[in-house]
């Protein structure tokens, strides 16, 4: 099974964007489903994003449709998670998530049984 670190999370300015990836090593990343999740202080790990394993298939949580993008590139075996209008609500560890299925994308983080280790994201107000 794959193998999967994160990259890209920072300090930003309320407004501003940044692009995270999710590198997996091992093969096979093309039948995989792949999830971001998110956790802030004192809270529970909750959904962003997910994408199927054909790329053409993605849902959002509502708090950050319209303002997120996921992607993946199957060639580079990377999802992206590019990050628009980033909001102080938005601070929290993001963690990539995958599961081996031709079916999906989840909501679920029941669903995914391979995770990253977090990349820290930090909006400023």
């Amino acid at each position: 099974q794959v193998q999967l670190v994160e990259s890209g999370g920072g300090l930003v300015q309320a407004g501003g964007s940044l692009r995270l990836s999710c590198a997996a090593s091992g093969r096979s990343f093309s039948t995989y489903t792949m999830g971001w999740f998110r956790q802030a202080p004192g809270k529970e790990r909750e959904f962003v994003a997910s994408i199927s394993w054909s790329g053409g298939g993605t849902i959002y949580a509502d708090s950050v449709k319209g303002r997120f993008t996921i992607s993946r590139d199957n060639a580079k075996n990377t999802v992206y998670l590019q990050m628009n209008s980033l909001k102080s609500d938005d601070t929290a560890v993001y963690y990539c998530a995958a599961r081996r299925t031709f079916r999906g994308p989840f909501q679920s983080l029941n669903e995914y049984d391979v995770w990253g280790q977090g990349t820290q994201v930090t909006v400023s107000s």
